[in-house]
């Protein structure tokens, strides 16, 4: 019995790390890495094992990120009993705050590994870019002046899951930073900062309550629809454009056959919300992966 019961204490915490680490965010963290590979290939220079350690270093920040804001959140009074997203692991009492701030340190630390090597590769610019986006993971929700709480998130996940780690992917191969791998960079950074509307659209009453400022927060539902209805536009249009400037071949309108779900969701997004909306969150993080994947498709036949 008491064998059984350390595995199934075991098993509670593992599944518990599982739940701080937010897995249907992780498409947000390699869906960037995918298309800076893609365009890598185009410019024929793609290499296996830089893929891999760029891979590697933008799960464990994504996990970094997700381990920080879920404490910070509870040390500012944004997550509650009240919440309308999935479960925080400090809030519910599952683990310790310090044991959070532990595991968003031994993750930063983890992911520092692999991105040694990509420093090896890059040189300074990589090694700046890297420590830029170990603190952006930490100071969104964290520091005295996080980004988040101040209505700043949509730019920065835009910069940093945009041209940061589409260009950043290519730059670390390649060695210089073209048109192509800033043009690429858009749709990512606009597709994973729609994450984020949705995200803040569900949590506006909750952010208001806790003073966390957030854009949603200042323009209001109906605007804030209008972004995520923005935000998409941009991300299916810059295929079109790709292909008239002649960057890329018409195989980039690959990417168009997600448009449906696209529709779908700003369809949702419009009649949703509250917690009606985490389905939205979720279909927004597998359409930015599934883009990422026709979209570097397209770019490599």
């Amino acid at each position: 019995m008491q064998a059984g019961t350390a595995q199934t204490s075991e098993t509670g915490i593992m599944m518990g790390w599982l739940l701080a680490a937010r897995p249907k965010t992780l498409p947000a963290a390699v869906s960037p890495v995918l298309v800076g590979c893609a365009v890598a290939w185009v410019e024929g220079a793609f290499d296996l094992l830089v893929a891999i350690a760029a891979f590697a270093v933008a799960l464990l920040l994504q996990i970094a990120a997700n381990f920080a804001n879920d404490v910070a959140d509870f040390h500012r009074g944004a997550d509650t009993a009240e919440r309308l997203g999935p479960t925080r692991v400090t809030q519910s009492g599952m683990f310790t705050p310090r044991q959070v701030e532990i595991a968003t340190a031994v993750t930063l630390v983890a992911a520092a590994i692999p991105g040694l090597y990509l420093v090896a590769r890059g040189g300074p610019l990589l090694a700046a870019i890297g420590l830029l986006a170990m603190l952006a993971a930490v100071a969104y929700t964290a520091g005295p002046k996080p980004f988040g709480y101040l209505g700043l998130g949509e730019i920065f996940v835009f910069l940093f899951f945009g041209p940061v780690a589409v260009a950043g992917t290519a730059y670390v191969m390649s060695g210089r930073v073209t048109p192509l791998a800033f043009a690429a960079s858009i749709p990512m950074g606009c597709l994973i900062a729609a994450i984020l509307v949705v995200n803040n659209l569900r949590d506006i009453e909750t952010d208001r309550a806790a003073g966390k400022r957030t854009l949603a927060v200042r323009i209001g539902r109906d605007a804030t629809r209008l972004e995520y209805l923005f935000l998409l536009a941009v991300a299916y249009l810059t295929p079109v454009a790709l292909w008239a400037g002649g960057f890329v071949a018409p195989w980039i309108l690959l990417s168009w056959l997600t448009l449906p779900v696209a529709a779908l969701l700003v369809r949702q997004i419009w009649q949703a919300g509250g917690r009606a909306l985490n389905p939205v969150l979720g279909g927004t993080a597998r359409l930015c992966l599934w883009y990422a994947v026709a979209f570097a498709v397209g770019m490599v036949v």
